[in-house]
């Protein structure tokens, strides 16, 4: 007899997402756009947090809301969350604090992991959107080195400014070349840096390009949840039944 047992509302989407209140449109590889995902996503709207409130004030101003819509996450069956924000790395403790499930509120949250694999003498760069506003704090929360280096497209054509101020458009195209900009100053400035980070959610979509320019390893929110997703929802494979090793013949898959 085979059991099943309950205890969700809803099953086969087990990330969500704490998505800030935004109107700028999103492509393929934003994290807000669910065709970006090979599995399915749950989302909620934190009402009130815009951009310019998370990245350039204080998000913990706002914790309040974003933990309810964690624990409204949770009892919708998210067995792990995560946020469209980087510079949410602030109320990581917060959040963990209040649901009964993984949190990655942050894709800085890999700078530790990533620097671990790089050969001595190099480092891990990271790409914001806002360098200005991108402080030793947020490092602290991702347990980052105080020192990582960082470049920003702050002064760029279009992304920061067409996120930040959530216009209802934005030139993708300039975003691609603010992008690379900011990949080129990163790698000219440092010598040693031997793999970026993106901090911003809105940025995948220019990973590839990135990685062309520069040849070095791109992570980004998308490498992040769907590593996340993997450790939540493992893949399964099928085991030969007539593998020669000792003691795997006679066992089968569950």
């Amino acid at each position: 007899m085979s059991l099943e047992y309950g205890g969700k509302t809803v099953y086969g989407a087990n990330i969500g997402i704490m998505m800030l209140e935004t109107q700028f449109p999103r492509i393929h590889g934003d994290i807000a756009n669910a065709y970006t995902w090979p599995f399915p996503v749950q989302y909620r709207i934190v009402r009130g947090a815009t951009p310019d409130k998370v990245v350039r004030k204080d998000p913990l101003a706002l914790i309040d809301d974003f933990i309810a819509a964690a624990k409204d996450l949770v009892a919708a069956g998210c067995d792990g969350l995560t946020t469209n924000c980087g510079f949410l790395a602030l109320i990581q403790d917060k959040v963990s604090e209040a649901v009964p499930v993984p949190v990655a509120t942050s894709s800085l949250m890999q700078i530790p992991l990533v620097q671990h694999m790089l050969p001595r003498g190099q480092r891990v760069g990271v790409i914001t959107i806002s360098k200005t506003n991108l402080s030793r704090a947020h490092l602290e929360a991702a347990n980052a080195p105080l020192d990582t280096p960082i470049v920003g497209t702050d002064n760029g054509r279009a992304f920061s400014h067409g996120i930040l101020d959530d216009q209802p458009s934005i030139d993708f195209a300039d975003c691609r070349l603010d992008l690379l900009d900011a990949a080129q100053e990163l790698v000219s400035e440092y010598d040693n840096i031997g793999a970026i980070v993106l901090e911003c959610t809105n940025m995948t979509p220019y990973a590839a390009d990135i990685r062309k320019l520069t040849g070095l390893p791109v992570y980004s929110i998308y490498s992040f949840v769907r590593w996340f997703h993997q450790g939540l929802v493992p893949d399964r494979f099928d085991l030969r039944l007539d593998d020669p090793r000792p003691g795997l013949a006679a066992r089968s898959p569950r």
